[in-house]
């Protein structure tokens, strides 16, 4: 029938009108929309509410990929604004290393690589790029290995996730 689709359940099929699956597609979008929008700011907790929104695995990988993503750009584009914000404050406030150990740490180790990397799959990029900005650092180094370490940490905690899923429904 033209303009009637079928939405299979578990229970059956079941025909629904095109208004529904508009709503469903809607729906959907929203969900994507807010496991990309935590991802943003905090993959650790997008990647388990796209479990909770029963989106499959490759969605959420995508999804957390692109908010990643743009919290790093964002990061970036603000990313001179943070660096005067910090050398206004650095003669009245406590110097980077009192105040980030573990970022000075990694810092006086791995450089740009540490930095960017290991602090973007440890603390966040957001965090990484506003610290790094601060310590003077070549942020267009710092922006690709940023991009690195939040393609490779949404991977990691999909993959982490989706095993974890299975092992609780395994259980049940």
């Amino acid at each position: 029938m033209p303009g009637l689709y079928y939405l299979q359940q578990s229970k059956g099929i079941q025909l629904i009108s095109p208004h529904h699956f508009n709503f469903i597609s809607i729906l959907m979008f929203l969900k994507i929309l807010t496991v990309a929008g935590l991802a943003t700011f905090e993959i650790y907790a997008a990647i388990p509410a796209g479990y909770a929104f029963k989106l499959s695995p490759f969605t959420i990988l995508f999804a957390s990929i692109i908010g990643g993503l743009a919290g790093v750009f964002v990061s970036y584009f603000f990313g001179d604004k943070i660096r005067a914000f910090f050398h206004k404050k650095k003669t009245v406030e406590k110097t980077e290393s009192q105040k980030h150990p573990m970022i000075t740490r990694l810092w006086n180790k791995y450089g740009v690589v540490g930095l960017g990397f290991l602090g973007t799959i440890t603390i966040g990029a957001p965090i990484s790029i506003a610290v790094g900005a601060g310590l003077n650092v070549n942020l267009k180094k710092l922006l690709v290995w940023c991009c690195l370490g939040v393609v490779t940490r949404c991977i990691i905690f999909t993959i982490i996730g989706y095993y974890g899923a299975a092992l609780i429904e395994n259980a049940e």
